[in-house]
């Protein structure tokens, strides 16, 4: 299966994945769960068009068992750099459960990660639940603190509410 041309996806960031492997192996045997987000590639060094997976950023409230691990959808940031969803199946499994496609609208891409969580244990689906390819990239990472690097001006300026505003805020 060929990589994801139609949704922009380049790859996953090897660190990311690294991250998630051993995320997944330090909450064995429960689920592990996150959302992808990802960043234009050009912005990581790369000379194409399209977007790297990035990040996993786990949802407060998240609850895993064995068999199954969920989030409060109302906790789910509304993300244009959002890209799909990452879990583990600590049974080792490689492949969607119905229940996995049912949760796979949201992004283009969905990553399983099995038991023992080595290199090479997990595999990406799109949104039906069809394997794809997606390729690690060895690329540098954004500054991890720029994410929550803003001010409340920054926030006025991207909502337009500039000097409207007063001191006692």
């Amino acid at each position: 299966m060929g990589p994801f041309r139609s949704s922009g996806v380049l790859g996953i960031a090897a660190e990311t994945i690294d991250f998630a492997l051993s995320a997944s192996a330090e909450a064995h045997p429960d689920e592990y769960m996150g959302l992808l987000r990802s960043e234009d590639a050009r912005d990581l060094g790369l000379d194409r068009d399209g977007r790297v997976i990035t990040d996993v950023l786990v949802i407060p409230g998240t609850v895993s068992g064995p068999v199954s691990a969920s989030v409060k959808t109302n906790l789910i940031p509304n993300d244009r750099q959002a890209a799909g969803s990452i879990h583990s199946h600590p049974n080792g499994v490689l492949r969607p459960s119905d229940a996995d496609l049912g949760t796979f609208g949201r992004g283009a891409v969905h990553i399983i990660i099995g038991a023992p969580y080595g290199p090479d244990d997990w595999r990406a689906f799109d949104r039906t639940g069809e394997w794809h390819k997606l390729p690690v990239l060895d690329v540098e990472l954004p500054d991890e603190e720029a994410f929550f690097d803003f001010t409340q001006e920054d926030i006025d300026r991207e909502l337009g509410l500039e000097g409207e505003r007063g001191p006692n805020r």
